[in-house]
């Protein structure tokens, strides 16, 4: 589990394509450091295994699934990416619950800068709409953020200096794919109470 709070903005330093998958070898000293073999890291808010670790370099593979299904496949030698480590039992739980699993991709419509915060307007599929809501939580590329305002097909998020200058939500453009995870306690709320519904409908 993850908390959505980026430890270090890593690079993609090597890629390689495998039958249906790929390997990323990417830089990121911070996260690197202790890493194993089968240990969990937030890359963009996908949680890949690490397969192998040297200094400050780690690698990832990463299967068709999760390329179809995250902005992950778009990455190259040179990309900076968002890095997590799995938050450890007992730690503070900075931002909110995050499985590192990615629902879909958004992409960056709008930046409306300021003085002190940037607000970002990203584009939200149909189908996870119902689950992003006016000051809830969404992650964004791995990032706990706020949602200040949820219309039927886009979200924005106010973004603070420190997450601008620590995070890929700093250098991305309109146009660039963002991976979003919806709150998974609004997932569980609408799957408990469908099947509340339905056995009162059976009654």
């Amino acid at each position: 589990m993850f908390t959505g709070i980026v430890e270090e903005l890593g690079e993609i330093t090597a890629v390689e394509t495998l039958d249906d998958a790929c390997r990323f070898r990417l830089r990121g000293p911070a996260v690197a450091e202790g890493a194993r073999h089968g240990d969990s890291i937030a890359v963009n808010g996908v949680c890949l295994t690490v397969v192998d670790h040297e200094g400050d370099e780690f690698t990832a593979d990463v299967m068709a699934e999760t390329l179809k299904r995250s902005s992950l496949g778009v990455l190259a030698v040179g990309s900076r990416v968002n890095l997590e480590r799995p938050t450890a039992v007992g730690a503070r739980l900075g931002g909110h619950i995050v499985q590192g699993h990615v629902d879909g991709t958004g992409e960056i419509l709008e930046r409306k800068p300021s003085e002190h915060w940037e607000l970002v307007k990203i584009s939200l599929p149909a189908d996870l709409a119902r689950y992003v809501v006016e000051k809830g939580s969404i992650t964004v590329d791995g990032i706990s953020l706020t949602v200040v305002d949820a219309g039927p097909d886009f979200f924005t998020v106010s973004l603070i200096p420190t997450t601008l200058a620590l995070t890929t939500l700093g250098i991305k453009q309109p146009g660039d794919p963002v991976n979003l995870e919806v709150d998974v306690i609004a997932k569980y709320v609408e799957r408990l109470l469908g099947a509340h519904v339905e056995q009162g409908d059976a009654r």
